[in-house]
């Protein structure tokens, strides 16, 4: 199946939903950080949930980026995201792992922690950009999220994310949706499509017994006016470059890329997001010098 993201409305316009398969990016991401299975998880969910939040971006120049650190094992956990469904991300220690939670899954709360934030970070052009921020309800990034969007956004938002971790590390399935009631609603709609949730499968157990992502929204809204607004591919994309990193090491300052200059050595520098190295040989910092 083709990882995408989808997005429409249900209950005559009342609610909206936007919803992401995400099997192959979060595999994709796992390997390129070496993730354990916890981490696996904790990345995936937070590369999902940002991929679609980043649906609600109105302009294609938008950036978005959500991050989590509740002082847990994980270190912080961080997605940026594209209005045309590209997402990158990282988790700190990719190699963190727990024992399997009270209900027998993976302990992502317990790799996030609860002690700090979940930040939301969103780039609009504007002189500065919008930042929300919340205190951790949880550390399993869904329940977080919702409760960004009902105290930051005011926005009341039913969030599911999930993904499947194989035992050789491969992910076996993941994505998520998140759903909002807009002005308008009545409370009886509310109660009804709270209750399909709650009662539903998980969004993973779905997505392994072979429906897509169309199929699970059909399913929560069935009988209840769903129109599908749009469809688009995501992927994992990282848009590093050895430019990019020039300009990184240059914004050091002079004094700083001096010290690395005088050390005398080759300099390696590590994409976050891709994991990908850039080397820069002594003479190559010299000549970066000479352009401060």
């Amino acid at each position: 199946m083709t990882d995408k993201i989808i997005t429409g409305t249900a209950l005559n316009g009342n609610v909206r939903f936007l919803a992401a398969e995400t099997t192959k990016l979060v595999n994709r991401a796992s390997e390129l950080h070496n993730c354990s299975a916890t981490a696996a998880a904790a990345l995936g969910r937070m590369l999902t949930s940002a991929l679609i939040m980043g649906a609600m971006l109105k302009n294609d120049t938008d950036v978005l980026t959500v991050q989590i650190n509740g002082k847990g094992p994980s270190g912080t956990v961080l997605a940026t995201a594209y209005p045309d469904g590209r997402v990158k991300g990282y988790i700190v220690n990719p190699s963190v792992d727990l024992p399997a939670n009270s209900k027998g899954k993976l302990d992502v709360g317990g790799a996030i922690g609860k002690d700090g934030t979940l930040t939301v970070i969103k780039d609009m052009g504007l002189r500065e950009p919008y930042v929300g921020q919340i205190p951790i309800v949880s550390g399993e990034i869904g329940d977080d999220l919702a409760y960004y969007f009902t105290k930051s956004e005011q926005t009341p938002s039913a969030v599911g994310v999930g993904v499947l971790v194989n035992k050789d590390l491969t992910i076996k399935a993941a994505g998520g949706f998140i759903i909002q009631m807009l002005p308008g609603a009545d409370d009886l709609a509310a109660d009804l499509l709270n209750y399909r949730i709650e009662e539903m499968p998980s969004i993973t157990e779905m997505l392994s017994s072979g429906k897509n992502i169309n199929q699970i929204i059909e399913y929560i809204f069935e009988d209840m006016d769903m129109h599908l607004n749009s469809e688009r591919k995501a992927c994992f994309s990282c848009d590093c470059s050895r430019e990019k990193v020039e300009k990184a090491l240059i914004s050091l300052g002079r004094e700083t890329l001096n010290e690395i200059y005088e050390d005398g050595k080759s300099e390696e520098l590590k994409c976050h997001f891709c994991n990908k190295s850039y080397e820069f040989t002594h003479e190559e910092i010299g000549s970066l010098l000479a352009k401060i």
